[in-house]
């Protein structure tokens, strides 16, 4: 298996943690100082991801990966997640963009973008109209 291979499936171990809401594996796969990088800022510590896996009020019903791509140390991910609001039932689905470093078969470092405000929207947790500014 090449290190590409071996990030890649170190990746979507770590993706399926939340839609099994596994911490064990994320723990597995997920260095404890990893550095998190995205809405313009930054965190450092597990911590953060097991938080984010644990969300409460959200559950993850679906992912689906449109494109994995890996070289050298890093994973880049196009990909789209359906949530479901537990207090309502409502869905949405929300897309992302991430970009993860590896180093000895664990995450330290990410990059990433989600649409925030469409996921919101379609949970019914915004109005459905545009934001005047």
């Amino acid at each position: 298996m090449t290190e590409e291979e071996r990030n890649s499936e170190v990746v979507r171990r770590y993706l399926r943690t939340f839609v099994t809401k596994d911490l064990v594996e994320l723990r597995e796969v997920v260095a404890e100082d990893v550095r998190i990088h995205g809405s313009g800022t930054a965190v450092q510590g597990r911590h953060f991801v097991e938080q984010a896996v644990g969300s409460p009020g959200l559950t993850v019903l679906d992912q689906e990966i449109h494109e994995l791509f890996a070289a050298g140390d890093r994973v880049t991910v196009a990909m789209a997640q359906t949530y479901r609001r537990d207090a309502t039932g409502a869905t949405a689905v929300q897309s992302a963009c991430k970009m993860y470093r590896l180093a000895r078969g664990r995450i330290v470092q990410f990059w990433g973008e989600q649409d925030l405000y469409g996921l919101l929207r379609g949970l019914g947790m915004l109005p459905d109209e545009p934001i005047r500014f």
